[in-house]
């Protein structure tokens, strides 16, 4: 009986778990540069992962008036955990969810097409590797504002 409470519990939530944390960080790629992200996950439940982003990226020349764009974003991010679902090995983590924050444009004449968006709304799926408290991430998003395509590193604290 011990033996099987051991099993279950290798596979009984996200590898962040209830009342834990961790930090992430990357990179990734968009049509307007590349993004640079830093965020934070808290583990509310042993499926659930609460917590926030920041988002920047530049594309173009964005000093003294040139031509030039600029995107800064914050957002708070949920997500569900599919580790128990699928009963997953402790090292991956299999996720989805929502972001839902504020977004601001910077732009010139240039980019007609670029709009501010002060209330932005994303949908993710990612994944993650785990080799000890640290992990590679892989998420893919869409929205009007933070997300996209990002690759980065986790760490548990």
């Amino acid at each position: 009986m011990g033996f099987l409470l051991l099993v279950f519990n290798s596979f009984s939530q996200s590898p962040v778990g209830e009342g834990g944390k961790q930090i992430n960080f990357g990179t990734g790629l968009s049509n307007y540069g590349m993004p640079l992200y830093f965020g934070m996950d808290f583990g509310v439940h042993p499926d659930i992962t609460a917590g926030f982003v920041l988002s920047a990226r530049s594309y173009g020349n964005i000093d003294y008036g040139s031509s030039g764009l600029l995107v800064i974003g914050v957002a708070g991010v949920g997500n569900y955990h599919f580790n128990r679902l699928l009963e997953l090995d402790s090292e991956w983590d299999l996720y989805a969810g929502l972001s839902l924050g504020f977004v601001h444009w910077n732009y010139d004449k240039n980019y007609p097409n670029a709009k501010n968006s002060p209330l932005g709304l994303d949908i993710q799926v990612g994944g993650r590797y785990y080799w000890s408290d640290w992990g590679v991430n892989v998420e893919l998003g869409g929205g009007n504002a933070l997300t996209g395509f990002r690759i980065g590193l986790s760490y548990k604290l």
